[in-house]
């Protein structure tokens, strides 16, 4: 497949990883008056370690947060009328901000909600059915990561039903891997046992 960015596409993508640097538990949590979530809990500042400490409110507006900026920058690229590689990319990049957000030491969030932006931002279709098999696995397994996993191990498949374009499959694929692999720890709880049910130790 013949890659080709211009100077505007590149500026997008970084714009992208920018937005995604934006730490939505970080940031709710220090106008919320809680602490930190990366000395919290789990540690992780995502929207179900804030939950456990902060209260549904402050987990709610953090998964928002997290959604949203996976969302906006890839609808701003579609309406410009970007590629499909650009905007791939520019989901991708949005995605890598989330986990490895610059202006937080690069120690960011495990990528769930701002997964489900991006893909929303590729087809509503492929964002709702993931969603969709997430809310389902939840109300089953009643545990959040375990309910990640397997919504985004069958987000590729969703992408090429209703979004099919070799790069966005591709990048898809990407994303769910490094998704498996920052819940490398709560797939070791999950085969011991020891994985926390959703609203354990909510406040």
């Amino acid at each position: 497949m013949d890659i080709q960015l211009d100077t505007l596409d590149y500026i997008f993508i970084l714009a992208a990883y920018l937005i995604g640097s934006l730490s939505s538990a970080i940031i709710v949590c220090k106008i919320m008056g809680l602490p930190d979530p990366r000395g919290e809990g789990s540690g992780n500042p995502g929207a179900t370690n804030v939950l456990r400490f902060g209260g549904k409110k402050a987990a709610a507006i953090t998964l928002a947060g997290d959604m949203v900026k996976g969302l906006i920058p890839v609808l701003i690229v579609k309406y410009l009328d970007a590629t499909s590689v650009t905007l791939s990319l520019v989901g991708l990049a949005t995605f890598l901000g989330h986990l490895y957000p610059v202006f937080f030491q690069f120690k960011g969030g495990k990528g769930v909600a701002t997964m489900l932006g991006v893909l929303l931002g590729f087809s509503w279709w492929v964002g709702l059915a993931t969603i969709g098999t997430w809310l389902f696995m939840a109300k089953v397994v009643k545990i959040s990561s375990l309910s990640a996993l397997v919504a985004t191990a069958l987000a590729p498949v969703y992408v090429w039903y209703w979004f099919n374009t070799g790069i966005s499959i591709g990048v898809t694929i990407l994303m769910t891997v490094i998704l498996f692999w920052r819940h490398r720890s709560n797939i070791q709880n999950m085969l011991k046992g020891t994985e926390d049910a959703i609203g354990t130790d909510v406040k």
